[in-house]
């Protein structure tokens, strides 16, 4: 009888492979720095991208997953620490604090991830990320300024590893605009 079960093997799997992002943005540490402290909120994301899956299009409105790739967190989970080291350094406030902590910020930002996903609607495909802003003065209760911001990169090759790279190249962008952004309209 063991020797029938021997000719069974769980179905054959591709292996899974494990990404992060994990852009550093260069941003200008000479921003003049202005005695207030920020609080950076947990970053929310959109339905369907709040998860480790990695997303991809082939036509428009129609959202599939990579088989042999995942996240190694929901994005908008591993974009929380990167805007808190981009804004450390660059973003001109005398220090930057995750929202949970138990210090008084002057300024909140709140951040969601509209969109990160790889793309292949013709010609080379490409990564987009879209992420929008809110600065919230945390005396006055009011948003300050909100801003989308968005960027595509070409991805090497048309595969997961490729749109990965893609897309860490175009967090450093978003993230070095959002240290800006941050910087002018906190003031």
């Amino acid at each position: 009888m063991l020797a029938g079960c021997a000719g069974l093997r769980p179905p054959e799997t591709a292996d899974l492979s494990i990404y992060v992002l994990d852009a550093r943005p260069a941003v200008d540490t000479r921003v003049p720095q202005r005695n207030a402290v920020l609080a950076v909120g947990t970053p929310r994301a959109w339905p369907g991208f709040d998860t480790p899956r990695i997303a991809y299009v082939r036509q428009p409105y129609e959202l599939d997953y990579f088989a042999t790739g995942r996240w190694a967190d929901a994005p908008a989970r591993m974009l929380g620490p990167l805007i808190v080291h981009a804004l450390e350094h660059g973003g001109g406030f005398h220090a930057v604090v995750h929202s949970v902590s138990m210090v008084a910020s002057d300024v909140r930002l709140d951040t969601e991830l509209v969109r990160l996903q790889h793309e292949f609607l013709g010609g080379p495909s490409r990564v987009r990320i879209e992420l929008r802003a809110q600065l919230i003065d945390m005396n006055d209760r009011r948003v300050i300024a909100a801003r989308d911001f968005e960027e595509t990169e070409p991805a090497a090759a048309d595969n997961v590893y490729s749109g990965v790279a893609a897309a860490n190249r175009a967090l450093e962008r978003v993230l070095t605009r959002l240290a800006e952004f941050c910087a002018v309209a906190g003031r």
